[in-house]
């Protein structure tokens, strides 16, 4: 299954999907990725991740424009400041529980988006404009789309692999112990703020890669990059992909930004209500997403076998 999918995606440019639509599907998906390891693999909600991938965004954006930085550099730092922010953060949030921890995220957002209002380098409400994409270690260059394509996807790929590689590992199965019963975890004797911290870290690392690499297939950040609403957009994509699945956020978030695409010249401003309804329909009707119903079915169906 993993190779038919993999082909398709090799294949998406020559079988008539915009490559530019598909690098945006893609850096979100990383950006869902990231989220599902903190939400779905620890247990922890963050509504205010969309603060370390505006925050990269920018970064790398003002360094590769402003500061004639490379891809390659423009995109390490962007994980860098993901990390960076995420580490202040996590060491105020991390020791917060359930709503306590979503509230803390979120008002440390709000704060990072008034930085990205005010601050002279972001070009306030217009945001930062004309990022070029250079050429990746000074000579592969990246404006030709397909080439860029092909440089998300393996920057993608490495991410998935990743992230499963992480939830595979010791680590991870302590994640899993954390996110299922955390005081039997402590009982137990693991130090449960300094996983949930690394976690936390990691994940919005993987954020600041995602909103990095979108500002250099897109050739902008703005404010959309850090508003809240971001936030609620990447819960949805994991909840309707399936939250704790490794595939679950990448088709929840190619879902999400195809509907976007699809409706936003028929509908205008009505999608923010389709895609709420569609939010209200996944939490009522199925709650473990499209993966997570399917693989639930799968299930049933070998039980009865």
């Amino acid at each position: 299954m993993w190779a038919v999918v993999f082909a398709v995606l090799l294949a998406a440019p020559f079988i008539g999907l915009y490559p530019v639509f598909m690098m945006k599907a893609l850096c979100f998906a990383i950006f869902a990725c990231a989220f599902n390891l903190l939400l779905g693999y620890t247990g922890l909600l963050s509504f205010g991740h969309a603060a370390f991938m505006g925050a990269a965004a920018y970064a790398t954006g003002w360094l590769v424009r402003s500061g004639g930085w490379s891809p390659e550099l423009g995109l390490l730092a962007g994980i860098v400041v993901g990390a960076v922010l995420g580490l202040m953060v996590g060491l105020i949030a991390i020791r917060r529980q359930g709503i306590y921890f979503a509230m803390i995220t979120l008002a440390m957002a709000q704060m990072v988006y008034f930085v990205c209002l005010q601050a002279p380098f972001t070009g306030g409400e217009d945001g930062l404009q004309g990022v070029p994409r250079g050429k990746l270690f000074g000579l592969v260059p990246l404006a030709n789309d397909l080439t860029m394509y092909f440089v998300v996807l393996a920057i993608f790929a490495a991410v998935f692999l990743a992230i499963v590689r992480i939830v595979h590992s010791p680590y991870g199965q302590v994640l899993k112990a954390i996110r299922e019963n955390e005081p039997r975890a402590v009982s137990l004797g693991y130090d449960v703020d300094r996983y949930k911290l690394l976690a936390f870290v990691l994940s919005t690392a993987i954020a600041g890669l995602a909103g990095s690499l979108k500002t250099l297939v897109l050739g902008f950040a703005t404010l959309s990059d850090v508003h809240w609403s971001l936030s609620g957009e990447v819960v949805l994509m994991t909840l309707l992909g399936g939250m704790g699945t490794f595939a679950g956020p990448v088709i929840g978030a190619f879902t999400i930004i195809g509907l976007q695409n699809f409706l936003a010249d028929r509908v205008g401003s009505w999608i923010t209500v389709i895609i709420g309804a569609i939010f209200v329909v996944c939490v009522i009707a199925f709650r473990r997403g499209i993966v997570g119903e399917l693989l639930a079915w799968q299930q049933r169906r070998r039980a009865r076998g």
